[in-house]
């Protein structure tokens, strides 16, 4: 599954600098595919082609977020979710509506670092 940031975020930023994939950010930043990656462009569910570089919409305008489809829990890099392992108030927890296997999450990092 992918981690999630609730709304308890105090907004310390901790976490951001700790993901290996660039899934982090402060609240009202635009994100981009690209960012901590290797991908010039991503085929989205619904086949359309973004470049990577396109800055996409905040997912939250109160308090950092992460985008659930860049996490990978950190498999492949650390042995637990590093935005978890910092987080001071314990708001970097599972994402119950997002579940991936072990499997699924080591081939999204693949597939975002040319793996």
């Amino acid at each position: 599954m992918a981690i999630m940031i609730t709304d308890e975020c105090i907004n310390c930023g901790a976490c951001e600098p700790e993901c290996p994939n660039t899934a982090i950010y402060e609240g009202g930043v635009e994100w981009t595919w690209g960012g901590g990656t290797k991908l010039k462009q991503v085929t989205l569910e619904d086949g359309t082609v973004v470049d990577a570089s396109e800055k996409q919409q905040p997912v939250s305008d109160e308090f950092y977020y992460i985008v659930t489809a860049k996490c990978t829990e950190c498999n492949g890099f650390h042995e637990e979710p590093q935005c978890a392992a910092v987080c001071p108030v314990d708001c970097c927890v599972d994402d119950p509506d997002h579940r991936e296997t072990e499997e699924e999450l080591l081939a999204k990092k693949a597939f975002m670092h040319g793996e």
